[in-house]
């Protein structure tokens, strides 16, 4: 280690007893890490790219400092989708140090790690009070019996109004309109479910009719409109 000249002339002056490091919650425990092998947890971080067209959401499942579960979820960009299927498999096995200086493919993906990264470390995690954590595959339910990412696409402009495209049900196939044309309800297809009742041997037809439903007050309907052509 080299030292400057001024810092070779100075007189050394001894300091009191180092104290420690605050100590974090880390799966129920408070400890002080120094190594990041004493990183566990489960938790998210999103992120977005510079011109902001798509963004990651991010789930690690860390243990004793090493990725052992990745779910990434993205939206607004259809590049992201590829990148998210390579980062995935990039990400087990690394540490989160390891993952935070890794190219991740895409920079939403990648600013997601920073932010998950500060969860971590910061002591943070959704399991941080939660003693020996999450198993593994706590993240995979995170998306539901139909493994299915939550996902939300509402349109709207000031000449023809809202259109719902797809919320937390589903695909919106009909919007129910009332007496004075305000949205009152929808009707919506569950693709996730839809999707697993084919793989079970039902028919398309009957697949498409049992995991089709209604919110709000769609029977008091006037009428309804396919909110992509009308």
């Amino acid at each position: 280690m080299q030292y400057s000249s001024e810092i070779q002339s100075m007189c050394p002056i001894q300091r009191g007893d180092l104290h420690p490091s605050a100590p974090i919650p880390v799966e129920g425990r408070m400890i002080r890490p120094t190594d990041v092998i004493a990183i566990s947890g489960l938790s998210h971080g999103v992120g977005s790219c510079a011109p902001q067209q798509g963004a990651a959401k991010l789930t690690l499942n860390v243990k004793q400092g090493i990725i052992e579960e990745a779910l990434i979820e993205t939206i607004g960009c259809s590049g992201m989708t590829h990148s998210a299927s390579m980062a995935a498999e990039i990400l087990t096995g690394k540490t989160i140090l390891e993952a935070l200086n890794t190219d991740l493919v895409c920079d939403a993906i990648n600013v997601a790690m920073r932010e998950i990264f500060l969860q971590f470390v910061y002591g943070r995690t959704q399991s941080a009070f939660s003693e020996d954590g999450l198993e593994i595959g706590a993240a995979l339910e995170d998306l539901g019996k139909t493994q299915r990412s939550q996902v939300g696409t509402s349109y709207s402009t000031l000449a023809k109004g809202v259109r719902y495209m797809e919320l937390a049900e589903g695909y919106v196939t009909k919007l129910a309109l009332d007496e004075h044309d305000e949205v009152i309800g929808y009707q919506y297809l569950n693709l996730g479910k839809m999707m697993a009742s084919i793989e079970n041997g039902e028919s398309p037809d009957q697949a498409m009719l049992g995991a089709t439903g209604v919110y709000g007050r769609f029977d008091e309907a006037v009428k309804t409109i396919n909110p992509r052509h009308a």
